[in-house]
């Protein structure tokens, strides 16, 4: 008998949690994804270069093409250095933040990685699809020595009439 009605308490619980997430979030008018960079070392010669670019296009109802969000970097700790850039880039538009050795608060070599966070209203309902990149490069002469390229990092589109979950 116990275990009968333990168990039709646990389903009771199984169904509300399941219709509690069905339903759209109405708490937020923002939603954040973040794309984290391997490691990578910095030398004292050197830079570190975060881009992106949105490759997204506008709707068949013409609403424009917008991405907005921070470039940050972070130390071996997981300290960020510095504050994080903004950037907000329409349709085939590129942004880009660097981060100069004499900025990583290092001696010889530091270890960093890269935060792309981009961010999107739950109302606004712009095409936002963005293609990252870090790379490191000499800093006289512009030569790269690291380069990180990665996929599209992307809002995804809400249902028709529907927020996006949170």
């Amino acid at each position: 008998m116990y275990f009968r009605r333990f168990g039709l308490t646990l389903l009771a619980a199984a169904i509300c949690t399941t219709s509690a997430f069905a339903q759209p979030t109405t708490g937020s008018s923002t939603i954040s994804r973040s794309f984290t960079f391997s490691p990578v070392g910095l030398a004292s010669s050197e830079t570190a270069q975060i881009s992106v670019v949105n490759v997204a296009v506008a709707t068949s109802g013409g609403t424009a093409a917008s991405c907005t969000g921070t470039i940050a970097f972070l130390d071996a700790n997981g300290a960020a250095i510095g504050a994080a850039a903004g950037f907000t880039v329409a349709s085939g538009k590129i942004a880009s933040a660097s981060l100069p050795f004499t900025k990583a608060n290092a001696s010889g070599r530091a270890e960093i990685r890269g935060v792309v966070s981009l961010t999107e209203s739950t109302t606004a309902q712009a095409p936002c699809s963005l293609l990252v990149t870090l790379e490191t490069f000499d800093t006289i002469t512009g030569v790269t020595h690291v380069y990180q390229g990665n996929g599209t990092v992307a809002l995804p589109e809400p249902a028709p009439g529907m927020r996006h979950p949170m």
